[in-house]
């Protein structure tokens, strides 16, 4: 079975305006380029297959343009502003291109309607030439860490779509353990954990957590039981707690 894989960032309420939400997503973009050149370029997908992507303008007025343009709106067209901000984004997908060998983003900010979460989701392609290079472990913790720095989430995970699922049926986003996990510092202290598992820490925000440097797959029973195992450690320390305790339950 071929596993497909995704990163995400997750906090609670927190409102910010479109200005603030576009100088976490720049901030985002020029630090996860530095992880690999695959996430170098970005682009905006088309509202139509008849119209053509457009490149991503990094730049801060051009992004806070398009958090400003993109918001929920109710059945009069008036904006719904605790809903907060979205951006859609791509790094190639095209004609002719396959659907899964590039990577998608999706972004949803500023939001402090207490159900709704606040999200930096990317998935990561599963065909193609970057897989081999960017399904690592050294790779996903620094997109962790952009993700980390920028968005400044109470919790992040980098593993497989069929992991989470294995594990639990849609667990809620900050009580699992994944590949690679973010814990922020007002969660707690991340206790000893066994070999080969690495933590590091990020700039004072808080603690990066790398099961393994190979790519983790529910095919390798190792894996599986050291993801057990941290879970129980972690469990134990109360690190394991929801992301945004006002939603139960999370697709992602």
């Amino acid at each position: 079975m071929s596993e497909t894989y995704y990163a995400g960032a997750y906090w609670g309420a927190r409102q910010e305006t479109a200005e603030q939400c576009a100088q976490r997503a720049l901030a985002f973009f020029n630090t996860i380029s530095h992880s690999d050149d695959f996430f170098a370029r970005w682009v905006v997908p088309p509202k139509s297959r008849k119209q053509a992507p457009r490149a991503l303008e990094l730049e801060l007025p051009a992004l806070q343009a398009l958090f400003a343009q993109r918001r929920t709106r109710n059945d009069e067209g008036g904006v719904i502003e605790d809903l907060g901000f979205h951006l859609l984004a791509d790094n190639g997908m095209g004609p002719g291109r396959h659907q899964r060998d590039h990577a998608s983003l999706s972004i949803h900010c500023g939001s402090y309607a207490e159900p709704i979460s606040n999200v930096c989701l990317l998935d990561l392609p599963s065909t193609g030439p970057h897989v081999e290079r960017v399904l690592t472990g050294p790779v996903l913790t620094e997109v962790l860490r952009a993700m980390a720095l920028a968005w400044e989430p109470d919790w992040a995970v980098a593993t497989s779509n069929e992991h989470r699922e294995m594990i639990s049926q849609r667990p809620t986003a900050g009580t699992f353990v994944g590949w690679v996990m973010y814990f922020a510092r007002r969660r707690g202290p991340v206790p000893p954990l066994p070999e080969p598992v690495r933590v590091e820490p990020v700039e004072g925000r808080g603690t990066l957590v790398t099961l393994t440097p190979e790519r983790f797959t529910i095919s390798n029973p190792a894996h599986v039981e050291l993801a057990a195992r941290v879970h129980q450690i972690l469990e134990g320390a109360g690190l394991l707690v929801p992301a945004n305790p006002w939603k139960q339950r999370s697709t992602r």
